[in-house]
């Protein structure tokens, strides 16, 4: 096999026993949560024998590996199962919520991560100036000032004293593309905010860094331009970290996005998970919380292997 194509399969199966490790952590989280769904379904009132019923229905008094092998068995064939509170299936109701959380995720990356690879170039062209002492200080500021709080002033700035966008984030299908971006504008402002000094500060290190190699001296003496041997040499060699950090803050932007739709009552995933644990509908964590894992580890896959087929001394270690 080609080494390549060996250390591909490699991240693969790695990414598969990560996976399976992250569902067994989710199962027994889950497990030890305290509280009774059973109790929670029928409330206060109910009757022993009926719990007993109940949980029998549910299949509460199995084993915990039984039910660990019946979710897992049922995930490999494409059942997320049934939610506990309303009977819903939930990989349906999952479906809609995922892509509206991708929805969001999409046009936050497609601001942030541009706009934080160019201020992370202007920064190193105008190293130790005010341009950069500048892009530094304002994202630092953002990503020190907790993302609710973010929200709530853009909220006031934005929506309430501007009137430019909507205050709550709630879309649905028969929003035209126009009036779904007017709905989610301010969330992506804050998702943006969050993730931008990251990707800026790490593309601005890693740039620096290459910028210090023997031929980008020789490059400098030849007097090429500071832009052009930024675009041309130091750029392209510094991909691989740039792409790492990339990958993670798409991750979060997936994954993390929890507090973000809470804030704007956004229908995303993050505003279902946090209505099931409310109600302790322990299938509906479950899913959500695979499918996060996964999310999680397939972008980091991705920034591994774009790191290998980009690095050579990755490929060749020796």
């Amino acid at each position: 096999m080609h080494p390549i194509l060996k250390l591909v399969a490699q991240r693969l199966a790695l990414g598969f026993l990560l996976l399976a490790a992250a569902s067994v952590l989710i199962f027994v989280g889950t497990s030890i949560l305290p509280g009774d769904v059973a109790q929670s379904i029928l409330g206060q009132s109910a009757t022993p024998e009926a719990l007993a019923n109940l949980r029998r229905e549910l299949g509460l008094d199995q084993s915990a590996v039984s039910r660990y092998l019946s979710w897992v068995g049922g995930i490999l064939h494409g059942d997320l199962g049934t939610a506990l509170t309303n009977g819903r299936d939930i990989g349906e109701s999952l479906g809609v919520r995922l892509g509206n959380t991708l929805f969001l995720a999409f046009w936050a990356a497609l601001i942030s991560v541009p706009l934080a690879i160019f201020l992370g170039l202007l920064a190193v062209r105008y190293k130790d100036r005010w341009p950069d002492r500048l892009i530094s200080a304002v994202t630092l500021t953002t990503i020190s000032i907790p993302e609710f709080m973010i929200g709530y002033l853009l909220i006031y700035w934005v929506a309430i004293r501007l009137g430019w966008f909507s205050s709550v984030s709630i879309i649905n299908d028969s929003m035209s593309l126009g009036q779904k971006l007017n709905a989610i504008a301010i969330p992506v402002m804050v998702l943006t905010l969050v993730v931008l000094a990251h990707m800026m500060r790490m593309t601005r290190a890693a740039i620096l860094n290459v910028m210090q190699s023997a031929y980008i001296e020789t490059a400098e003496l030849k007097g090429l331009p500071m832009l052009k041997i930024i675009r041309r040499h130091a750029f392209p060699n510094a991909i691989a970290p740039i792409v790492n950090v990339v990958m993670l803050n798409l991750a979060y932007l997936v994954v993390g996005v929890v507090v973000v739709e809470v804030v704007f009552a956004y229908p995303g995933m993050g505003q279902y998970l946090v209505d099931h644990v409310a109600k302790r509908d322990v299938p509906v964590v479950q899913a959500c919380g695979l499918i996060f894992a996964a999310v999680y580890i397939a972008l980091n896959l991705v920034a591994d292997i774009v790191s290998i087929l980009t690095n050579p001394r990755l490929r060749h270690p020796k």
